[in-house]
């Protein structure tokens, strides 16, 4: 079905994120492992419910058209999805499927070798589209539009433009910040779609079929507990049940229940709210340290030992949309249900000191001036 070039490179988060079971990231071994369990058509694919009718919609509609389908945006956290759908865009189009990627594509000349070999109907998937350079994201308008490109030919006073068509063709860009995209690029997809978080139940489907295609033995109570601690990622499930499965084969006759997965995953400390030793140690410094803040990012990521860069985007992202820490014009503090999932009482409003028993006192967090950010 494919023609692929340029494997995607990692993604935006720092190194420190691949050894991490629960980040939504991965690398071209894990990509090469999710192959298998990807699902083939849209019927197969799991959750997603409304972006899955509206690309229903969009492709039968094309297909009974006997044209190229709109290009098509997808954005959302990673580990949801995006790879997958852009797979099965070209599977329900029968249709070719191009893979690269946007820091792959560093010139408009990248660009151009690629669209000027796409085939008539192919579908282009540029994953990270906001990370490529701004020389060929302006290209690319022409070509999104007007299936034209044009090559500069020489330098200087004696260059050539020489337009070059291209057959029609689907553009399916993926992007973890949408915010980054220019509006130009924005206004030039005609379908796009906003994936979400998992919920827990969709993420138990997603396990139960994974299981089946990896030859697991997976128990309700243990597929329930694995997609607890999953993040609501099916990529994170995914990883998870591989190592649970290594772990039931090892030490619990090949059978997944939920007491299994609960010790595979202490083993793998992973929590029962899927967090991890970086996370657990982000809120325990955030709070033991510095009574619930707020607090600098540079001091932080010196208190836990790890560098600012993989606090801010690789641990905090996750404690942010979980409501364990917010982010503050005076710094990171933590909340309420911080301190609860550590065990410990919430602090009272307006009293210093914070990590200790229920009124003793803790941190300013709930009359701050401004909790925005």
């Amino acid at each position: 079905m494919s023609q692929e070039r340029d494997a995607t490179p990692p993604g935006d988060t720092p190194a420190a994120a691949a050894d991490r079971l629960v980040t939504p990231g991965a690398d071209g071994d894990e990509r090469a492992l999710e192959s298998a369990l990807r699902p083939r058509s849209l019927d197969e694919f799991i959750g997603q419910e409304r972006v899955r009718e509206q690309l229903s919609l969009v492709l039968e509609a094309a297909r009974g058209r006997g044209r190229a389908s709109d290009h098509v945006l997808l954005c959302g956290p990673p580990g949801l999805g995006k790879t997958t759908l852009a797979m099965i865009i070209a599977a329900e189009m029968s249709a070719p499927l191009r893979v690269t990627s946007g820091p792959a594509i560093q010139h408009a000349g990248d660009l151009a070798a690629v669209l000027s070999s796409l085939a008539d109907g192919e579908v282009l998937f540029l994953d990270e589209i906001h990370r490529m350079a701004r020389p060929a994201e302006e290209m690319l308008y022409m070509a999104m539009e007007d299936f034209r490109v044009d090559v500069v030919v020489g330098k200087g006073p004696g260059a050539t433009a020489i337009p070059l068509d291209l057959p029609p063709f689907t553009l399916v860009g993926a992007t973890t910040r949408a915010g980054l995209l220019p509006s130009p690029l924005r206004d030039r997809f005609g379908f796009t779609a906003q994936l979400d978080l998992y919920q827990t139940e969709e993420i138990e489907q997603v396990l139960t079929r994974s299981a089946r295609l990896l030859e697991v033995d997976l128990r309700r109570d243990g597929g329930g507990e694995i997609a607890r601690r999953s993040r609501g990622t099916p990529r994170v499930a995914n990883r998870l049940l591989r190592r649970v499965r290594d772990f039931a084969e090892v030490r619990a006759n090949r059978v997944v229940t939920g007491p299994v997965a609960t010790a595979a995953l202490e083993v793998y400390e992973v929590d029962e709210q899927g967090l991890d030793r970086l996370d657990r140690a982000v809120l325990g410094a955030l709070v033991r340290l510095f009574g619930g803040g707020p607090v600098g990012l540079s001091t932080l990521a010196v208190a836990v030992g790890e560098e600012s860069e993989t606090v801010e985007e690789v641990a905090e992202p996750f404690l942010v949309r979980a409501g364990l820490l917010a982010r503050t014009p005076r710094g990171r503090v933590a909340t309420a249900h911080a301190y609860r999932h550590l065990g410990l009482a919430p602090p009272r409003a307006g009293v210093p000191g914070g990590g200790v028993p229920e009124g003793s006192g803790g941190p300013g967090l709930f009359d701050l001036a401004d909790g925005t950010g």
